[in-house]
C-alpha cells in the first residue's frame, strides 16, 4: 500500500465541500513561483492541445500568448472556476470522495496540478485516473511549494520535509504503471521554512514533478 491509513488523515476531517464553499480569490504562492510555473508551462505544453487543470481555481497560470484547443477545469468551488478566463468548461468534484474523473479515455494532451497535491487522500486512485485520460505521450505536471492549508493537508505531507514531499509525489507517479520515470525541477529558498511560511524573504520554493504517459 502506497500510504498507510494514518498517513491519509487530516487535522480537519470535516466535509471538504464545507471548507471550500467560500471562494478564495487569491494566489497561494508568490509571483516568483508563478513566473517559473508559467515559464515551465510555456516550455512543456503545446499550442492547440487539450489541457486538464486539476484542482484548479480562478487562475491557471497558463502563458497568455498560448492558445489551447480546450482547457477543462476541475475544482471544489464553482464561483472560483466560473471566474477563470482560461477554462472552456469546468466541473466540481471532491476527489477524496470520488476519484473517478468524468472524462474520456486518452482525451487530454496534458494534466496540470498546481499547489494542491497535498490534499489528496487517495493519490494512487487519482493518478491512475490521470493516466487513463492522458493520450500516449501526454504530460503530467505537478507543482507545489511549502505552503498549504495545514488542517487539510494529509499527515504524510504535513509531517514531511520539502525533500520528503518531492519523494512522496515521485512515489505517487511511480505507483502507476505506464508513466515515465518522474523528472524533478526545483528552486529552493535559502530562508528558513518557518519564515517562508510567514512570507518573510527569500521567495517561495518551487518544485515540479513531471512524467509522461508511455
Amino acid at each position: 500500500m502506497l500510504l498507510r491509513p494514518k498517513q491519509r488523515t487530516k487535522l480537519d476531517d470535516t466535509e471538504d465541500g464545507q471548507f471550500y464553499s467560500v471562494p478564495r480569490f487569491v494566489t497561494h504562492v508568490d509571483q516568483g513561483f508563478i513566473d517559473q510555473l508559467t515559464q515551465l508551462y510555456g516550455d512543456r505544453l503545446k499550442p492547440d492541445s487539450r489541457i486538464l487543470d486539476l484542482m484548479s481555481s480562478h487562475i491557471s497560470h497558463l502563458p497568455e500568448e498560448m492558445e489551447f484547443a480546450h482547457v477543462e477545469g476541475h475544482g471544489m468551488n464553482e464561483e472560483e472556476l466560473a471566474s477563470n478566463p482560461r477554462l472552456h468548461h469546468y466541473f466540481v468534484q471532491n476527489l477524496n470522495d470520488n476519484p473517478q474523473l468524468p472524462l474520456l479515455d486518452q482525451d487530454f494532451d496534458a494534466v496540470l496540478n498546481c499547489v494542491s497535491v497535498q490534499y489528496l487522500q487517495y493519490p494512487e486512485a487519482v493518478f491512475s485516473e490521470i493516466h487513463r485520460i492522458l493520450k500516449p505521450g501526454g504530460i503530467l505536471i505537478i507543482s507545489f511549494s511549502n505552503r498549504m492549508f495545514f488542517q487539510k493537508a494529509i499527515t504524510a505531507w504535513r509531517d514531511g520535509t520539502e525533500a520528503s514531499r518531492v519523494g512522496l509525489v515521485k512515489s505517487y507517479l511511480k505507483s502507476v504503471p505506464g508513466l515515465s520515470t518522474p523528472e524533478v525541477i526545483s528552486r529552493k529558498s535559502d530562508v528558513p521554512p518557518i519564515l517562508q511560511m510567514l512570507g518573510i524573504g527569500g521567495g517561495d520554493p518551487f518544485y515540479a514533478v513531471i512524467a509522461q504517459r508511455l
